[in-house]
């Protein structure tokens, strides 16, 4: 019986390529004859808390952020209507209210972009480094990076600084590799350290971090703003990102042997993610590739612009809401995490891959097609909810590109997601920030209709694909 695709997103065990290996403390994969360094995480614990706190301040400042940059600009063009007794509903084409929208996504789209071409070819850097520098380097200068990146915002709000000093922060935390790179060693790490018996639950650890931290920081964010406004939580979200830094260093032992010798500035990453598009070795290898990696760079577009426009939509009128509202709403979205996850552990269960994927993709399209028509908060609530498998995609994609290539060229292949995922936050910040103002006068939830049409061609190829895979698969049964 051929196993699930999604057991390929991390590579096997070296046991199984005829690598002698040794598991020692905290499941710590050892060479054979080399000397195993000590135990540094009880109870198996090793790179989750990393991944929590990192996860734990992002949700955490970002809808600050937005709220912060609505306000800030508000203020500045004379627009009260975020103030006392919050936007006025019954005044739907206020122009203030139009320009403050305008501003603060052109605001939100600039800092973005400024921050993701920095971290574009970062993260690739820094993955493919891990692989000979190790691993801990790349847990611990992400968060500092974040940390910086909390600072500067900290400053611009003690000293009311001009928008554009964000911009400033958000170059930091991308020449230091951003969220992207502390997911890919987190990744990485767990890859190390696991056996082929736990690997898929330590797997199933990390991604429910995710959400959990998500959740937590949405419900606190929301309440905390409204009784304390944003200076407080900010230094929460410092203090998490040093966390995360400090916890690294000393309590995450090294999974890597070092390589002193080991350059992070080098061409080398970046030829072998060309020959991994360019080689076509296995017939129809390059085109499949090509197709996923199309798919996979759609979705997750899809999934960060609207991310990024959730809270400007749930500001302004017909919903107004307020901080308590968009941090259950925040909450809402990052339950999909868990969701997703226990969905597609139960659909494994009935459905080839290719189906979960069909199903987590209906379920992201209906979603956006509610929340893009929402004018109550029922209506929103009802949305976020109809996307509870929307993230069971991804992780099937991953898999399905995992099996395209040799175990030897993983290392290219998983460099070239993270620069895929680079890529998309630069298309869906450009995108989706830009969209929104300029649909604002005939229907004010077109971006997410937009994003649920543009679902519909991954759902087409994937669909397509995995027909094609299963009459291939029948036609070689029937040979044999």
């Amino acid at each position: 019986m051929e196993s699930s695709d999604t057991s390929a997103i991390l590579p096997e065990d070296s046991s199984d390529s005829g690598q002698s290996s040794e598991v020692c403390c905290c499941c710590l994969r050892v060479p054979e004859g080399a000397k195993p360094p000590p135990c540094s995480c009880p109870f198996f614990v090793t790179v989750e808390p990393v991944m929590f706190l990192s996860m734990f301040s992002i949700v955490l400042q970002t809808p600050l952020y937005m709220q912060y940059l609505w306000d800030r600009i508000s203020e500045d063009v004379g627009y009260n209507g975020s103030k006392a007794g919050g936007c006025n509903a019954s005044i739907i084409d206020d122009p203030l209210e139009k320009e403050v929208e305008t501003l603060t996504a052109h605001w939100n789209l600039y800092i973005n972009l400024g921050g993701f071409l920095v971290g574009l070819f970062t993260v690739t850097l820094l993955g493919s480094w891990s692989d000979h520098a190790g691993r801990r380097p790349v847990l611990i200068i992400p968060s500092l990076g974040l940390a910086v990146q909390a600072a500067v915002y900290l400053i611009v709000m003690y000293l009311k600084l001009p928008v554009y000093w964000f911009l400033i922060g958000r170059i930091f935390s991308g020449l230091s590799g951003d969220f992207n790179a502390i997911l890919a060693g987190c990744f990485s790490y767990v890859a190390d350290i696991s056996g082929r018996g736990s690997r898929t639950f330590r797997v199933a650890i990390l991604e429910a971090c995710l959400g959990i931290a998500g959740m937590f920081a949405s419900i606190i964010g929301g309440h905390w703003r409204k009784a304390q406004g944003y200076i407080n939580p900010f230094w929460l979200v410092l203090a998490t990102n040093l966390a995360a830094a400090l916890y690294a260093y000393l309590f995450v032992p090294e999974s890597v042997t070092p390589d002193p010798d080991a350059k992070l500035l080098s061409t080398r990453h970046h030829r072998a993610v060309y020959r991994l598009y360019t080689s076509n070795e296995q017939q129809g290898r390059r085109t499949n590739l090509w197709l996923y990696t199309c798919c996979f760079f759609l979705l997750v577009s899809v999934h960060l612009g609207c991310r990024e426009l959730y809270v400007l939509y749930e500001l302004s009128a017909p919903l107004c809401w307020g901080s308590e509202l968009i941090g259950y709403g925040s909450a809402a979205n990052n339950l999909t995490y868990l969701t997703s996850l226990i969905g597609l552990k139960l659909m494994k269960y009935c459905l080839k891959d290719f189906w979960v994927a069909l199903v987590a993709l209906t379920s992201n399209i209906t979603g956006l097609i509610v929340i893009s028509v929402a004018n109550t908060t029922a209506i929103m609530f009802t949305g976020y909810g109809l996307c509870f498998l929307s993230m069971a995609c991804t992780p099937v994609l991953r898999s399905k590109l995992s099996k395209l290539v040799d175990p030897s060229e993983q290392g290219a292949l998983f460099a070239s997601v993270a620069c895929v995922e680079g890529l998309c936050s630069l298309v869906s910040s450009a995108v989706f920030n830009s969209l929104y103002p300029a649909t604002l006068h005939f229907m004010r939830g077109f971006p997410f209709l937009f994003g649920a049409l543009v679902l519909v061609i991954p759902a087409a190829v994937i669909g397509g694909l995995g027909c094609q895979e299963k009459r291939r698969n029948s036609e070689s049964s029937g040979t044999s």
